[in-house]
């Protein structure tokens, strides 16, 4: 891990165009999908939302991993300023892998700049519009920002594709206030 950081901070910014295209797991996703579809305990949907989460992580090559890998530790380590620089690294070499975006969104939602988040989210789901957590984290950002008619949208149709989701609790309330509209 030092040694992304190191790489990170003392290399040159890299230029987009080195970056290989993101990899294609249209086809594993939609299998996927339809896995967790048919789960029937949230314990199995559990275990098949890792393993989208798997095929999401999965950066375009090693640098880009290093330097996705460097900032999701740092996030865990509640080191949000380095876990920013590692995702922006990441969306500057890799600006069409949507991951880099939905980790830099998802260290901003932590922080609570959800003006942050959101566009970062939209870039993801531009780059990957069946990202469930970006979905999910765009919901709760709208949430946030009090724009609850939105992040019932947003959350319902996450929910089309993985109707286990942990936020699912949240619809009713979300409901409600587009009732109240």
């Amino acid at each position: 891990m030092r040694h992304a950081l190191l790489a990170l901070m003392l290399a040159p910014p890299a230029l987009a165009g080195e970056c290989p295209d993101p990899p294609d797991h249209g086809a594993a996703l939609s299998d996927l999908f339809a896995e967790v579809q048919a789960a029937e305990t949230e314990r199995q949907a559990q275990q098949v939302a890792n393993r989208m989460w798997a095929l999401w992580a999965d950066a375009p090559d090693s640098q880009a991993q290093d330097w996705l890998d460097e900032g999701m530790t740092r996030r865990e380590a509640y080191d949000f300023t380095g876990a920013l620089k590692a995702f922006d690294a990441v969306i500057a070499y890799c600006p069409d892998y949507a991951e880099g975006y939905n980790q830099r969104a998802f260290v901003n939602f932590i922080r609570q700049d959800y003006e942050a988040a959101l566009p970062d989210l939209d870039h993801a789901l531009a780059r990957q519009p069946r990202h469930v957590a970006a979905m999910t984290g765009r919901a709760l950002t709208l949430m946030a920002l009090d724009r609850k008619p939105e992040a019932a949208l947003e959350l319902r149709r996450a929910l089309t594709l993985n109707p286990w989701l942990q936020e699912r609790h949240l619809l009713p309330a979300l409901e409600a206030a587009e009732e109240e509209l």
